[in-house]
């Protein structure tokens, strides 16, 4: 039986640009003498109140909804579409916030169509696939602790930076034809 070639998109980062946006918000709350919060260093504790300032935004489904798209992830969806590679987006579900998982919908159908395949988790090595397209280190490792063959695509930032596995292709937009040669050795394996 032959095994259906799936491509997985990740969402923040990868074909939505959350960190821009979420910078974008919480500057339009801070006072003039805060420093500036960047969204990159989420991971960094911040006073209790930034924090709750960036719940508020992340519970909003309009914010979620109107998230700009992201070349480095565009370039690859589209590429993928063109060698008729089945798409999938596969998005990490905040635990305590329904509302994004509601504006994540939102997004997909404004931005990618409502026929879309969609996977909500809170564990992306559960999903299966060939190709994961995604920007963080901790989904691409335990996605790729099922797949020895898989082929990761990791659009590039910040916080990826220093990341290498020898099945994973960091892309900064500069690198497009090795991203399209390894998923087209991809495709023709499972051809084969």
């Amino acid at each position: 039986m032959k095994i259906e070639l799936i491509a997985l998109f990740d969402m923040d980062g990868t074909l939505c640009d959350f960190d821009t946006s979420l910078t974008e918000s919480m500057r339009k709350l801070q006072s003039p003498n805060e420093t500036p919060f960047k969204a990159i260093q989420t991971k960094k504790h911040h006073p209790e109140y930034v924090e709750n300032r960036k719940q508020i935004i992340l519970s909003s489904v309009r914010w979620w909804q109107n998230l700009p798209q992201l070349k480095l992830g565009f370039d690859i969806w589209n590429f993928v579409g063109l060698l008729k590679i089945r798409r999938m987006i596969l998005t990490q579900g905040p635990r305590k916030n329904p509302n994004a998982w509601s504006g994540k919908k939102l997004w997909i159908d404004k931005n990618l169509g409502e026929n879309t395949d969609i996977t909500i988790t809170r564990d992306k090595g559960l999903v299966y696939g060939k190709i994961l397209v995604d920007d963080y280190p901790e989904y691409v490792l335990r996605w790729l602790e099922w797949r020895p063959r898989g082929l990761v695509i990791m659009p590039a930032n910040e916080n990826n930076k220093n990341f290498s596995h020898h099945q994973v292709i960091r892309y900064d937009g500069s690198n497009f034809k090795e991203v399209t040669t390894a998923i087209r050795k991809i495709k023709s394996l499972n051809e084969d």
